[in-house]
């Protein structure tokens, strides 16, 4: 399985891989209902929230691989 990048878009991370919607949440972007995360990337919204973007990455992909 591809592995999530902070490079993808934000809806596309959350339709491929509806688990990912926990991490988001963990770190306080409702991206599900934000207009932005239609067009933002997970290091573009990581960074408006003053998030580290490769730590979201890791997390979401450690859940994506069942770890």
């Amino acid at each position: 399985m591809a592995k999530i990048t902070k490079e993808m878009g934000i809806m596309d991370i959350v339709q491929q891989h509806p688990e990912a919607i926990a991490v988001f949440q963990k770190y306080g972007m409702g991206c599900i209902g934000c207009a932005a995360a239609h067009f933002e990337n997970l290091e573009a919204g990581a960074k408006v929230h003053g998030f580290n973007p490769d730590d979201m990455v890791n997390e979401i992909n450690a859940i994506i691989e069942g770890k």
